[in-house]
């Protein structure tokens, strides 16, 4: 049987252990300043020059609640307050200054004095959130001004009618059910440990004020083709009746295209020729810049021309391809967690030495692990040549152990037989809730509509190894009608429904090979290795969770480079690309080439 079950053994994940984690700090958080918390423009794609960073101390409090589920929407504010803390870190997180957890039981308020000049001119005052996790109610001055349910995507409220010259107090309502609800939660967990992570609550990404026009510009979709010389331009308006202008620079600052129209619904579409347009590849990622005028509001994007899919290579292999030459994938997963920021990089330098150090390592792709990064780290992969498969956000309930977990890894012909249709399939999965169901549908809708302007993500993932998996076939589909522009992984590990351009296969206990496939597609082994080593002095906690155990990073290293040069010849063999486990240690998971607080490659050790 080719199954190493003293592997299989030595990895099956015992209970967690709530024991303290070790506190580990990063350079970046080492030097942060209180004052200048990720002061960079956070939506590199709608650029503008004026905006107010609201990153820094609020006042905060955690109250209990007999029904915070509920409440959250209309609570009121607390008499008293608990202290500070320094958005737009977690009040898990240590950079936060308050290391509490939140409860489901309780409600975590947001308390800040903003100083306004008066509006003129019939403009708008928007109050933009990278990301908070999970429900939210927001007030000003007060009067609650808009509400928002989900823990991975931006959002904004027109404060406009509720803001006065002078001081004005924002405050907002935050609901975290953790796993003790439905909702898309990734990676983490309450009761951490293993191969889940500390939760995390709150506003966890940046928080700005951008003055605008009545008539402005909200959204900006590029769909660049390279093979017709075209791009075209989804832009949303907040409303219609003035023109709309484009000018399209090339990577030289040359002005190569101009267009325009008049807006006469919210959503206008543009369209120029490009003449033999630079292709953007890892090499050379060649980035268009776009500028947009809409009446009196400026706003700067960008794109980029590059074809990807699954084709035949000359020998009539199927293989991932970018701009329609087979380019072999080396990749790591990325879960995009920190000790000291938790989901919250602790600077924007942070996550390009990430994107860096993945590149220096002789990898070529990240992918991002049931995670939803803030846009900027999607801008630096554009910029930096890093490919990116991106993962929708897991969620629902508990998956049976041993539907989820010990059946496929032990059985590996369940792979291709366990439907993903019937309700009590769903139940097993972790998906029989309907309104998880509702939920993941709409958030990976938006997830492909906001993130597909972004010429690094070449691929999307759309259910992890069966974790609230349902409906599979019909749900790659459902993403396909808005983006058919990029292959798709239906199922990453196990329970293949025959669906997407890839076979994705997770591979941690059998000898590395490349499988026959009932329907052709390209293949990946998209998991495996996960080959552990801690190191003294950088580990969160004393207990490690992972695969094979090395005590020393030489050793570690000979076993990785064997490893890889194993999958590497796989090519040869029908392999279109890898994803190694992983890049960085995550808390009890020391199997990262670099450790948690990124003060150690163990390359380079």
């Amino acid at each position: 049987m080719d199954l190493d079950i003293k592997r299989v053994l030595a990895a099956k994940p015992g209970e967690p252990e709530q024991v303290e984690l070790n506190r580990l700090t990063t350079e970046w958080g080492e030097r942060l300043n209180p004052e200048a918390v990720l002061q960079e423009y956070p939506r590199p794609r709608l650029r503008r020059t004026a905006w107010t960073c609201l990153n820094g101390w609020w006042d905060y409090a955690i109250v209990e609640s007999s029904d915070a589920r509920t409440h959250w929407k209309d609570a009121r504010p607390p008499k008293v307050w608990d202290g500070k803390i320094l958005v737009p870190f977690s009040p898990e997180a240590a950079l936060s200054g308050v290391e509490r957890q939140l409860l489901p039981r309780q409600l975590l308020w947001y308390r800040r004095t903003v100083e306004l000049n008066p509006l003129k001119g019939g403009r708008c005052l928007l109050l933009h959130f990278g990301a908070v996790d999970y429900a939210c109610a927001c007030y000003v001055n007060g009067t609650q001004v808009g509400t928002h349910v989900g823990a991975y995507l931006p959002f904004d409220v027109d404060i406009t009618d509720a803001v006065k010259a002078g001081d004005n107090t924002l405050e907002l309502c935050v609901f975290d059910p953790s796993e003790q609800g439905t909702q898309l939660r990734g990676k983490q967990r309450l009761k951490r440990g293993n191969m889940w992570y500390t939760a995390q609550s709150g506003i966890w990404q940046t928080v700005w004020i951008e003055e605008v026009p009545a008539r402005h510009i909200t959204q900006t979709l590029a769909f660049a083709d390279a093979d017709g010389e075209s791009l075209r331009l989804g832009v949303a308006v907040s409303e219609a009746g003035e023109e709309l202008a484009l000018e399209v620079l090339d990577p030289a600052e040359r002005v190569v295209a101009q267009a325009k129209t008049m807006a006469e619904d919210t959503m206008v579409s543009l369209e120029a020729t490009v003449r033999e347009p630079v292709l953007w590849e890892p090499a050379n990622p060649a980035l268009y810049t776009l500028r947009l005028r809409y009446g009196s509001d400026e706003v700067q994007s960008y794109t980029a021309f590059r074809t990807v899919g699954v084709e035949r290579d000359q020998d009539g292999i199927l293989r991932f391809c970018l701009n329609h030459k087979p380019f072999f994938v080396r990749g790591l997963l990325d879960q995009g967690y920190w000790p000291d920021g938790l989901m919250t990089a602790p600077a924007d330098d942070a996550m390009v030495a990430d994107i860096v150090t993945a590149r220096e390592a002789g990898f070529n792709l990240l992918r991002k692990h049931i995670k939803v990064e803030p846009e900027r780290w999607y801008w630096h992969c554009d910029r930096l040549g890093m490919l990116v498969w991106q993962d929708m956000v897991s969620g629902g309930g508990i998956p049976g152990e041993w539907t989820a977990g010990n059946i496929p890894t032990l059985v590996r012909h369940s792979w291709t037989s366990y439907g993903d249709t019937k309700p009590r399939q769903w139940k097993r999965l972790g998906a029989g809730d309907e309104a998880y169901r509702t939920e993941w549908l709409n958030t990976a809708r938006e997830v492909v509509g906001r993130l597909g302007s972004h010429p690094c993500i070449t691929t999307w993932i759309v259910f992890n190894e069966s974790w609230g998996q349902f409906c599979s076939a019909q749900m790659t589909e459902e993403l396909r009608a808005i983006d058919s522009s990029r292959p798709y992984i239906a199922n990453s590990g196990w329970y293949d429904q025959g669906a997407g351009d890839y076979v994705a296969v997770h591979n941690y206990f059998r000898s590395m090979r490349v499988y026959k496939t009932p329907r052709e597609r390209a293949f990946v082994i998209d998991e495996f290795g996960g080959l552990t080593c801690p190191v003294d002095g950088h580990e969160s906690v004393p207990t490690v969770y992972g695969y094979d155990t090395y005590e020393d990073v030489t050793t570690w290293r000979a076993a990785l480079e064997e490893l890889l040069a194993s999958v590497d010849a796989l090519e040869a063999e029908g392999l279109s690309g890898f994803v190694y486990t992983q890049l960085s240690d995550v808390e009890e998971e020391t199997n990262g080439l670099i450790t948690y607080d990124r003060r150690v490659n163990k390359l380079n050790e």
